[in-house]
């Protein structure tokens, strides 16, 4: 379950964390009196479940009620990325010195957290963990002992960010712990001129194990703005829309962010994040290839697994049972390694599907994949 920025930002001021004064609004007159109450100048954000809002227009400053009327709209209806823009977030500027990115997620593969963290946070972290890999800290989280001060100070160390930040990444898990959260992420964090920290924007996912504990978000926090992601909730996937032209699945949170690192790269972009965690079913299967190529953005499509509990052969049962069901119309790259992995590439081998090939190693999986696609 996804939260929009400003139930994020919500979250982090009852937990302590510092973000400028905002209001939400879906009506473009209201923007005028909003911006008045907080001082005139702000920042007008469209709320949706998507990133490069930023890229696409749908963060502007606006001067003066008046044009904070007028900014929002021309957001308002905006789509972004597939994702219609309804509301708008309008916060109080902010004289920032530096930026930084910070975040916790769950590796499902690998039963634990991860914290991810960069000096160099803002719009281009992407391009940042893509092309500078060094300059994005990746630092493991046991979940039971959670961030202790000498774990949050390990991750800033490891990141190059400022003492003061220590004290926001310990706050930032308590919102993961207490609000049942499979991913938190503050881009950009930020220091003012003034030497405050602020989170500026936030993304927060929530369990959906945990529905029953946060239904104090009801149905807006449930609604899905992409099609897509909409009709991959409902099978039950744990599917998010980009917009780029790689479809992606893999086992586990980490795994996944990995294979999207690797792909961009590669020189190409991610259509997509799906995590379809422990299990490959041939059910799973079908359903996760049924929403990607649905897309009309994917031109090749990658499938990344690493076998543990799940082992490859069952994995690749599970792609063989899916072709019979669903009609494969772009190119497949299959990576299977782990637990059974020789099994499973005969096993596919046999099948000799024409659009199915394999790859012995992640980085060839994802060069292939992120050819067929840019050569389409």
């Amino acid at each position: 379950m996804d939260l929009y920025e400003h139930q994020a930002r919500e979250l982090f001021e009852e937990h302590g964390i510092l973000v400028p004064r905002a209001e939400v609004t879906d009506c473009a007159k209201q923007a005028r009196e909003i911006a008045r109450r907080l001082g005139g100048r702000v920042v007008v954000k469209a709320q949706v479940k998507t990133g490069g809002r930023g890229k696409a227009g749908g963060v502007k400053l606006a001067a003066d009620p008046a044009a904070a009327e007028l900014t929002a709209r021309q957001i308002l209806g905006m789509d972004i990325n597939g994702h219609r823009v309804g509301t708008v977030m309008l916060a109080q500027p902010v004289d920032i010195e530096a930026e930084f990115y910070v975040s916790f997620v769950l590796d499902r593969a690998a039963g634990r957290f991860l914290a991810i963290a960069s000096a160099e946070g803002g719009m281009d972290i992407e391009e940042v963990a893509a092309t500078r890999p060094e300059a994005v800290a990746r630092v493991p989280v046991d979940p039971a002992e959670g961030v202790t001060s000498a774990k949050a100070g390990e991750i800033a160390a490891a990141a190059g960010l400022p003492a003061q930040t220590v004290d926001v990444l310990l706050r930032l898990w308590e919102v993961l712990v207490r609000e049942d959260a499979v991913l938190v992420e503050v881009n950009p964090l930020v220091r003012t001129r003034q030497g405050r920290i602020l989170a500026l924007d936030g993304k927060v996912t929530l369990d959906d194990n945990a529905g029953f504990r946060q239904a104090r978000w009801g149905a807006e926090a449930e609604a899905h703005d992409d099609p897509l992601e909409a009709a991959a909730a409902a099978k039950g996937l744990n599917y998010v829309k980009l917009d780029g032209e790689v479809g992606i699945i893999g086992n586990g949170a980490g795994l996944v962010m990995s294979t999207l690192d690797v792909v961009a790269g590669c020189g190409a972009r991610p259509a997509n994040f799906l995590d379809i965690g422990g299990g490959a079913s041939a059910r799973i299967m079908a359903d996760g290839l049924s929403v990607i190529l649905s897309d009309p953005a994917v031109k090749s499509v990658l499938v990344n697994v690493f076998g543990g509990i799940t082992a490859c052969d069952a994995v690749a049962d599970g792609i063989v049972k899916a072709l019979d069901e669903v009609r494969l119309t772009k190119p497949l790259v299959v990576r299977l390694d782990g637990n059974n992995a020789a099994r499973g590439r005969a096993i596919l081998d046999e099948h000799a599907h024409p659009l199915v090939e394999q790859a012995a190693t992640m980085d060839g999986a994802a060069a292939r994949a992120a050819r067929l696609a840019t050569s389409a």
